[in-house]
């Protein structure tokens, strides 16, 4: 069974109402990227970052998945799909996906301040408040990987996406690192396609770009890839007028 490898960023959370701070003012829901996201900020106020991650659980929690996630489930009829996301929500897994890689964390999620193997499910309206121990009894935090830390799954990721068919970028700029340099890891006979309104920007060495929004594009995608019964090469410009 041919192997669709897809890697997910912000874009197509975004459209399903989940905000990122990637719009240009360095601000992730008023807050400042480094003070609820770095392991500095962490340090300095736990109590704000915990704060912080259990409203944006609420938010995740009250969102449902968009049609970008639906079709790329519904692909699992046809192909082996394996998702790569950045994003830390798990709208991936409530639309069906079964293969999904986290690469940056998942937010429904705590782990221990000291031992990262200790991770626990969040479930229901639970959140994470000073007090909340791990079984070593050290601080619970949230899992997820903060700007400066190591990605450690990053080594499972560019395995995933050396045995891609094809892969398919969706909703990312491709700016934040290791993460931009996961399309370097497919094989050279895989083609490369790039689902995002500013695709046209990263089009070219051998990627085929789609300018437009994950629900229209991975929608057109699962159409023409579900017809042909292959994951062959797109050509955008019959694929965006058909």
């Amino acid at each position: 069974m041919a192997h669709l490898v897809v890697l997910t960023g912000a874009g197509i959370s975004a459209e399903s109402g989940i905000k990122t701070f990637r719009d240009g003012d360095g601000l992730w829901e008023n807050h400042h990227v480094e003070d609820v996201a770095t392991p500095e900020g962490w340090a300095r106020d736990p109590h704000t970052v915990l704060r912080f991650y259990n409203e944006r659980r609420a938010q995740v929690r009250a969102a449902s998945p968009n049609a970008a996630h639906l079709a790329l489930a519904e692909l699992e009829k046809h192909f082996r799909v394996s998702i790569i996301t950045q994003n830390i929500d798990d709208l991936h897994e409530r639309a069906g996906s079964r293969d999904v890689l986290h690469l940056h964390g998942e937010l429904l999620k705590a782990r221990s301040s000291r031992d990262s193997r200790l991770v626990y499910r969040l479930d229901g309206d639970e959140t994470i408040e000073m007090g909340d121990c791990c079984d070593n009894g050290d601080q619970l935090r949230p899992h997820v990987v903060w700007f400066g830390e190591n990605v450690p799954l990053y080594a499972t990721a560019c395995d995933l996406v050396a045995d891609a068919d094809l892969l398919l970028v969706v909703g990312t700029s491709l700016a934040v690192t290791p993460a931009s340099m996961l399309m370097d890891e497919a094989p050279l006979a895989a083609p490369r396609v790039l689902v995002d309104p500013g695709a046209r920007e990263l089009a070219g060495q051998g990627v085929v770009a789609l300018a437009t929004s994950a629900t229209d594009g991975v929608c057109r995608l699962r159409d023409f890839w579900s017809q042909h019964g292959r994951l062959l090469k797109p050509d955008p410009d019959m694929l965006l007028t058909s």
